[in-house]
């Protein structure tokens, strides 16, 4: 397959031909969820600015086109200097390195965002409202890409991203017809609302720049035909920013005062509506995260999914969504209970050991920190409690099952080998300060030894290393989901 070839060197010229002077630093800007690039050029008496490539030539062109627009509306969005014929190259302003969410991470006060914070997210909202009455404007939706509008067919996609790069990916079980009527439900419920708006798409805090004590906005490439409650959803249900709920409360009341200057707003239809857009809208992002995370294996992705999970046990303890959507509210119902933890709470600071107890029956588990796996050790071939039927209950984590196991030699002598490659390995981590390492235990049924030995090594680890334990036995903690 042809894929353009990114040519770094001619990115660098056209920003040096721009600035009249040699660039002294060309850096290149970590990559989140696209694969643009992006590359900060450094000059000597000339203000830094960012060069950009993307292969995507309609998407550009999306972005070209609304830049413009947003500039004749002083819309704070970066200021386009200069586009290649080609239209894959082209050069922004700088907006610096303070993203909404880096300043919101620096200044909260535990779960308290701060004045400061809450001032920031009170400038965005006041030009919300300016962004999305260019929908009856004038804005250009024919280079609206992929989709002119947020309309069946977009809300079908993202349902479905939700359906097979979550649900299917963490194995939520779901009756696929009856979760497809209430798709269609939902849907039909969506459309109802008035549509002629500008939706920014992913309208979240990494996606607002903070320059000068003012806010920008960036990304919204995939800008299309859409309803008002999408956009502030996205803002005040984004995962990672963890809005206290009375903040977003008072937010989106403030929203909604703001829109009152422009348009006509019914607060109690409004309202109605934008709990059935924080659905969608949750569920869009939690199928990004499984695609990126489990998917992808980028495991930063993985970190956002029990904040969502936190956002979805919130919908359901204040339901108000007017259509009746049980096999979806049950799916919902299914991930609350699922848990997601683990990853939230590493300690990245020291080396976390992610140690795992399985079944062959179903499969060895997934690496999920993106490393690329680790120990696999097969248990299937040492004395088997599982074949004694007064066993058959119990689990290797029982006194009655340990004992039997540890009086066979060649049990402590496998457990003696398991121990010295582990610590082998993990002293070799800690000093080059990696971050994560799998062990994986198998048996047949994934109760028994899998766990006695999954159990043995956590305390080994432990009492010997200053490492993070994240113990998990696949089979029996699925008895109590």
């Amino acid at each position: 397959m042809y894929k353009e070839v990114y040519n770094p060197d001619y990115l660098k010229a056209a920003a040096e031909k721009y600035a009249g002077a040699p660039c002294i630093a060309a850096d290149e800007l970590p990559k989140s969820g696209s694969s643009r690039v992006y590359v900060r050029f450094t000059f000597q008496n000339f203000p830094s600015i960012i060069g950009a490539y993307n292969q995507d030539v309609k998407e550009n062109e999306a972005f070209f086109s609304y830049t413009r627009f947003f500039l004749t509306r002083n819309i704070n969005v970066p200021q386009l200097l200069w586009v290649d014929g080609g239209k894959r190259y082209y050069l922004l302003s700088d907006l610096g390195n303070e993203t909404l969410y880096s300043f919101l991470s620096s200044h909260r006060d535990g779960h308290e965002l701060g004045a400061e914070t809450i001032h920031y997210y009170r400038e965005v909202i006041k030009q919300l409202p300016l962004i999305q009455l260019s929908g009856k404007c004038g804005i250009d939706f024919s280079v609206a890409y992929p989709r002119y509008a947020f309309d069946r067919q977009s809300m079908q996609w993202d349902l479905n991203y939700f359906k097979y790069y979550f649900l299917k990916l963490v194995n939520i079980p779901f009756d696929e017809q009856l979760l497809e009527n209430d798709f269609d439900t939902l849907i039909n419920y969506l459309l109802q609302a008035d549509s002629d708006f500008f939706l920014f798409r992913d309208f979240q805090s990494r996606n607002i720049m903070i320059c000068d004590e003012r806010v920008y906005f960036i990304d919204y490439q995939g800008g299309r035909k859409g309803a008002l409650q999408y956009d502030i959803a996205s803002l005040l249900y984004d995962g990672k920013a963890d809005i206290p709920a009375e903040v977003r409360e008072q937010l989106l009341d403030f929203y909604m005062d703001e829109l009152s200057k422009h348009i006509s707003v019914d607060r109690r239809d409004f309202k109605e509506r934008y709990t059935a857009f924080v659905l969608i809208r949750i569920m869009q992002a939690m199928g990004a995260y499984g695609f990126r995370g489990y998917y992808e294996k980028k495991a930063h992705f993985l970190l956002s999914i029990p904040y969502a999970v936190n956002n979805i046990k919130y919908l359901l303890a204040h339901w108000d969504i007017p259509v009746q959507i049980p096999a979806l509210r049950e799916v919902l119902k299914k991930i609350t209970e699922c848990d997601f933890e683990s990853y939230s709470k590493q300690n990245t600071d020291k080396l976390t050991v992610t140690i795992t107890s399985f079944s062959y029956k179903k499969g060895i588990p997934q690496d999920l920190s993106a490393n690329g796996g680790g120990f696999v050790f097969d248990c299937r071939a040492l004395p088997n409690p599982g074949r004694e039927k007064q066993y058959s209950h119990n689990t290797g984590q029982e006194k009655v099952i340990i004992d039997w196991l540890e009086k066979y030699p060649e049990v402590e002598e496998f457990k003696s080998h398991v121990n010295a490659i582990l610590d082998m390995s993990v002293e070799n981590y800690m000093s080059r300060h990696f971050t994560h390492l799998m062990v994986n235990f198998g048996c047949t049924g994934g109760q028994h030894r899998s766990v006695y030995f999954a159990e043995s090594l956590k305390k080994h680890l432990e009492e010997k290393y200053d490492v993070a334990i994240v113990l998990k036995h696949t089979v029996i903690d699925s008895w109590t989901k």
